[in-house]
């Protein structure tokens, strides 16, 4: 086992530098000028250029890489340019509203995905089947900023049950709280969960499909076991390697995916935060947010890998 963490340790720390460089090579070659943006066009060069110099553009493109790279290991990731405060501060305030969006928007995928594909897979063939793969085929075609929209006129314009945007935050002297925060966040977590639903539930239901013709199945049916029993007992447990591959991906789909999401909400998300720096062209915030989104998505799929392992041995046992 522990050869097999090893292994994917490396392979973790090879992805996060592959990614780095990747990132940072992109918003090097944007057209644009970050002091300019910030100076107006209107600016003269004098003042564009020692703006640009106080920023350290100036300043060859390994040599900043080099400095990038020496904040992300001691957490020292700069100012930002437009909103004249540390990148950190900013990204760890921020991260209070995406990673809970995306965690209960994952945690809504899991509940509604797994529910239907079972179901639809208990049924193969049948009238129950083919609604649920019905409508998991509409949840895929439809875009989740557009079901957002329709959430907001459903459940906020005409009943009035939730706030049509905006976040109260966490804090009850600040006029929020636990319940009134998970209330803001339960309409965009929905549209982030239907597509991503929809999807899950298809794959499941392949999964225990494919469980079900297996011949352990029907010796423990021949045991005596219900068919219930069966399916959510063995045949489940067996159906979750692929299924865990798509969650681990969903999850860092859902926050990419909150870039959209929170600005039909007005969320002040992660999300929210590299619309805007993208506007402003403060790159200093564009890279660490793309590289802590690019993080998240490689250390998913290490803890994928390890569940992998938790779940079937054989996986470690066969290696990379």
């Amino acid at each position: 086992m522990a050869s097999f963490i090893l292994q994917r340790l490396v392979t973790l720390i090879a992805t996060l530098l592959g990614a780095s460089a990747v990132v940072f090579v992109v918003l090097e070659v944007l057209p644009g000028n970050a002091a300019q943006v910030l100076l107006g066009p209107d600016a003269a060069p004098e003042a564009v250029a020692a703006l640009a110099a106080q920023l350290g553009l100036d300043q060859p493109a390994l040599v900043r890489y080099g400095q990038w790279m020496a904040g992300l290991l001691t957490g020292r990731l700069g100012d930002s340019h437009a909103y004249s405060a540390p990148v950190l501060d900013l990204i760890a305030e921020r991260l209070a509203l995406t990673v809970p969006l995306a965690l209960l928007s994952m945690l809504l995928t899991c509940a509604l995905a797994l529910a239907a594909g079972v179901y639809a897979a208990a049924r193969h063939g049948r009238l129950g089947d083919w609604g649920v793969m019905g409508l998991a085929q509409v949840g895929i075609a439809i875009p989740n900023f557009w079901f957002a929209i329709l959430l907001i006129l459903l459940f906020s314009v005409k009943l009035q049950w939730f706030s049509a945007g905006g976040f109260p935050g966490w804090s009850v002297e600040g006029g929020g709280g636990i319940l009134p925060a998970l209330k803001a966040l339960l309409l965009p977590a929905l549209a982030l969960a239907v597509v991503q639903a929809a999807i899950l539930a298809r794959i499941t239901r392949s999964a225990v499909l494919d469980v079900l013709r297996e011949d352990f199945v029907r010796t423990a049916r021949a045991k005596g076991l219900t068919r219930r029993g069966a399916l959510w007992g063995h045949v489940l447990r067996n159906a979750m390697i692929p299924v865990i591959t798509v969650m681990g991906l969903q999850f860092a789909n859902l926050l990419a995916g909150t870039i959209v999401v929170e600005n039909v909400f007005y969320l002040p998300g992660l999300g929210r935060l590299i619309f805007q720096s993208i506007a402003n062209r403060d790159l200093v915030v564009v890279r660490n947010c793309v590289m802590l989104l690019a993080a998240m998505v490689v250390l998913v799929n290490f803890v994928v890998d390890l569940l992998y392992a938790a779940i079937d041995p054989r996986v470690k046992a066969r290696g990379p």
